[in-house]
């Protein structure tokens, strides 16, 4: 049976023998994850949506430097992590106010709420608590922000993150259980 892995080495071989369409497999089949980790990175669905198609430019680009011995999706996650570092840098020095940021983010939130469901009330109370823990996990350092991301919404584990953040699985371990302990402070009813 042909795994996932499988499939991302044997797309990553033709496209380094020139075959361009594997990429078009590669972004099926890793697009729409990358995009949410970068989402939850970002917090900002243009910046996401910029970031995930430059991290497929650099699997093109970089395509003989990749190690078919190294999972593809940790090189691509450790490619988008780096540049997801470089946006918000960049963000940093370039502050943009955007008055209708807040009413975009919201939009993408309601896209994903079912129709049928708990009452505006519960609705209300789970958006604030929701809000809440973005904003407690954007104002976290990018050393703790980081490997929550790709360790609780992403389900990696702590060795890939490891991997991604070239860093030891030990130093994972400590970075999340940092992270969890700040966000208890920050959000004691949210936890």
């Amino acid at each position: 049976m042909t795994t996932p892995d499988d499939l991302d080495r044997s797309d990553m071989e033709r496209l380094c023998k020139g075959g361009d369409s594997a990429l078009n497999s590669l972004m099926d089949r890793h697009a729409e994850k990358l995009f949410h980790y970068l989402l939850r990175q970002l917090g900002n669905e243009q910046d996401a949506e910029d970031v995930a198609q430059e991290s497929f430019v650099r699997v093109y680009q970089s395509r003989a430097r990749f190690d078919p011995a190294r999972k593809f999706s940790t090189w691509l996650y450790t490619i988008a992590t780096n540049l997801s570092r470089d946006r918000l840098r960049y963000r940093a020095r370039h502050p943009n106010l955007s008055l209708d940021s807040h009413s975009e983010n919201e939009s993408a939130l309601e896209s994903h709420l079912p129709a049928e469901g708990p009452g505006p009330h519960e609705v209300l109370e789970q958006r604030e608590s929701a809000e809440a823990i973005r904003r407690a996990i954007a104002l976290l350092p990018e050393e703790l922000r980081t490997p929550l991301i790709l360790s609780i919404y992403e389900n990696l584990s702590h060795a890939e993150v490891a991997d991604i953040l070239n860093c030891s699985a030990k130093a994972v371990e400590t970075r999340l259980y940092r992270a969890r302990n700040q966000l208890r402070a920050t959000l004691p009813d949210a936890l």
